[in-house]
């Protein structure tokens, strides 16, 4: 597909990797003429330097043969209006980022009204990822599929772990629990798994389950299951903003620490119910003041990567919070997972994974598409539900007799809202939606698993 990206910053770069290892054609348009000429030397892209909502810097980017553009500037309002421009100059769809939120309660009127194909909040999306994860403190990582009737769990074996030495063939009858291990990460190793595949201990395990499901088996294995019940967050912005409303509406208390007074004045007006501390959140003697010894969880949200870190390790060796660390860049990425940081997030990766995701499902074919995309395991595995047509080539054949290619496995199927673990005599059917985990990037069409 023709694509245009405009706006090379952190989310801009991210996609544009992404995209170009698939094979699109893309255009990257900033009024930076360094950071393009840098981009260059990485990617085979064009580029155009200008204004992103000018008519003509867009006729020149090739807007009106576009089959998709993507405005991911640092400017709300100059990605609606890039993406209104680029409807007025061409037939293209159009993606926009919008994270201020004053439009949180707008972006549908702003989607039809502006004809957009999806609006993306990173900060919001970031926010729902730590919620979810909190809800599950042993997790280190999930992901939701099926609206939310399915998930997977990414979690790690520790030495004393009722999974500890146990073979996959025997998960199911020694916990009568309907799960699926999906994906297994052992050091640097990757392995998507089979019956006969051992888990051992610090293993990161991806789990696939329905929610209530997922919370009886982790009872039973002895993981924690049981949602946090307060919290403390350093650092005031947007995804703290997003992040306290939602636990304030999960019944977690909710402790802010930000140094900016008038960025506490206004959290104070916009969350009541939650505490804001006046303070510096990296100041050893104010988190403990503030009870950071007895807290559940604490979630370093600073502007600074490297603040972020230093203040989760210091955490780490003070109390048993669950920690959550919000990462920008992933240049060290090697060391950083290497820390013991708690969960990691990464905003630009939610974001760009979200686009991804309909890039997919604009270019899928008949038979199959591409309604949910995430990476998981580090970005080393995609996890991806298709929906099935009549025309699928994996229609009415038991799953063990497909011919399904190597480091790919079925994990999971949704038939009209039952959710299937699947075995080997199961099948898929037209309408059913699939969920499949695979080392393989750049699937587009549930077809494409088998040999």
């Amino acid at each position: 597909m023709k694509i245009i990206i405009v706006g090379c910053g952190k989310v801009g770069s991210s996609l544009a990797e992404q995209l170009s290892s698939e094979g699109h054609d893309l255009t990257l348009v900033d009024t930076n003429p360094d950071i393009l000429n840098e981009t260059t030397n990485t990617l085979d892209v064009m580029t155009v330097v200008g204004h992103g909502a000018s008519y003509n810097v867009l006729i020149e980017a090739g807007i009106e043969t576009a089959d998709l553009l993507i405005a991911v500037t640092a400017s709300d309002e100059l990605n609606l209006l890039c993406c209104l421009t680029a409807k007025k100059a061409g037939n293209s769809k159009t993606i926009a980022r919008v994270r201020n939120p004053i439009y949180n309660k707008e972006l549908s009127f702003f989607k039809e009204e502006l004809g957009l194909a999806m609006i993306i909040n990173p900060e919001l999306a970031t926010a729902t990822e730590i919620a979810r994860i909190l809800r599950f403190p042993s997790a280190i990582k999930i992901d939701t599929f099926a609206k939310g009737r399915v998930e997977i769990l990414e979690f790690e074996i520790t030495r004393n772990s009722k999974l500890n030495n146990l073979r996959l063939s025997d998960l199911r009858a020694r916990f009568k629990c309907d799960v699926l291990i999906c994906c297994i990460q052992r050091g640097d190793d990757v392995i998507i798994p089979v019956g006969t595949t051992m888990l051992y201990e610090h293993d990161i395990v991806s789990m696939v389950a329905p929610p209530k499901v997922a919370a009886e088996f982790f009872k039973k294995a002895g993981i924690l299951a049981e949602p946090v019940k307060n919290t403390i967050i350093v650092g005031g912005g947007k995804i703290s903003y997003y992040l306290a409303h939602q636990l304030l509406h999960m019944g977690i208390h909710v402790k802010i620490i930000e140094q900016n007074k008038k960025r506490c004045e206004e959290l104070s007006e916009l969350l009541p119910e939650a505490m804001i501390i006046w303070g510096d959140g990296t100041d050893q003697n104010t988190l403990l003041s503030e009870g950071l010894e007895s807290c559940e969880s604490f979630v370093s949200l600073t502007n600074l990567d490297e603040e972020n870190i230093m203040l989760s390790l210091y955490v780490k060796n003070q109390s048993n919070a669950k920690v959550i660390t919000k990462i920008k860049r992933q240049n060290f990425d090697v060391i950083i997972n290497k820390l013991d940081l708690g969960s990691i997030v990464y905003p630009k990766f939610i974001t760009s994974d979200r686009i991804l995701q309909y890039v997919r499902a604009m270019q899928n074919s008949v038979g199959s598409n591409v309604e949910t995309l995430y990476k998981i395991v580090g970005n080393k595995v995609e996890a991806l539900e298709f929906r099935v047509t009549d025309s699928s080539p994996v229609i009415g054949i038991p799953l063990q007799d497909l011919n399904i290619r190597k480091n790919i496995l079925i994990s999971c199927i949704n038939r009209n809202g039952k959710i299937i673990i699947p075995k080997g005599s199961d099948v898929i059917l037209p309408g059913d939606t699939v969920i499949v985990t695979t080392t393989l990037t750049g699937l587009t069409d549930l077809g494409k698993i088998l040999k």
